[in-house]
């Protein structure tokens, strides 16, 4: 996070049942099986653990993150990375209602009023949704559909980044003109998140000469003690 700081500079902590009333429901929304649980995880299991309701809108079934692979195939990603992801979620211990929505991966913004429309949100609900600038098509679609939706129905929106908090990706440099704040991962939920990461082995494995997805630099970025959320 050094690379972080030094763009941002110091970041106000927020403790994570201070982003989500107690009488609401924490509903986030994830474009891919696995942005849940990189950049928001050890939030979203504490404040599980607070007793917070959790809902899983996920977005898409993630079966474009290896185009053109003769292994991990589109018909067998969509089987796969939501096992994944279910099963990140369990060692997160966050017993989340999942809607599955199964727009196409890589093509979200093609669908954003469809989205903004199947999104069941209530007045009262925290929504976390990736930022609207996070350097990924389907990320940015979402934010853009979550934040209407939420206007329309009286959701607080907060927005968190995942790819933009990795140094060298391109939009990491916007996030010097955000006000961010940071939330510290207590040391069960990071441990547990760790475990939570491992789940992901479609994405974590090289494809024979093709590097793995998520590589290290980004990892050691979102295994950190702390999570980012614009709020």
């Amino acid at each position: 996070m050094a690379a972080l700081a030094a763009l941002h500079g110091p970041a106000a902590h927020v403790h994570p049942e201070a982003l989500a009333p107690s009488q609401g429901r924490v509903v986030l929304v994830a474009p891919h099986p696995d942005d849940e649980v990189l950049a928001l995880g050890g939030t979203l299991a504490q404040l599980a653990a607070a007793g917070r309701e959790v809902v899983l809108y996920a977005v898409t079934d993630g079966d474009a993150s290896h185009p053109g692979s003769a292994n991990w195939t589109p018909p067998r990603l969509r089987d796969r990375r939501p096992m994944e992801s279910a099963e990140a979620l369990q060692r997160l211990g966050v017993a989340a209602r999942v809607e599955r929505l199964r727009l196409p991966d890589g093509a979200v913004e093609q669908h954003e009023a469809v989205l903004a429309s199947a999104l069941d949100l209530r007045a009262g609900d925290t929504v976390f949704v990736p930022w609207r600038h996070d350097g990924h098509a389907d990320h940015e679609a979402c934010a853009r559909a979550t934040l209407a939706s939420a206007r329309c129905r009286g959701a607080r929106c907060i927005e968190f980044p995942v790819w933009a908090l990795v140094p060298g990706h391109p939009a990491h440099a916007r996030l010097q003109r955000c006000h961010m704040r940071r939330v510290r991962v207590e040391r069960r939920f990071l441990g547990a998140k760790a475990w939570a990461i491992e789940s992901f082995r479609s994405q974590l494995m090289p494809d024979g000469e093709v590097a793995a997805v998520l590589t290290p630099q980004a990892l050691s970025v979102w295994r950190g003690a702390f999570e980012w959320v614009m709020a």
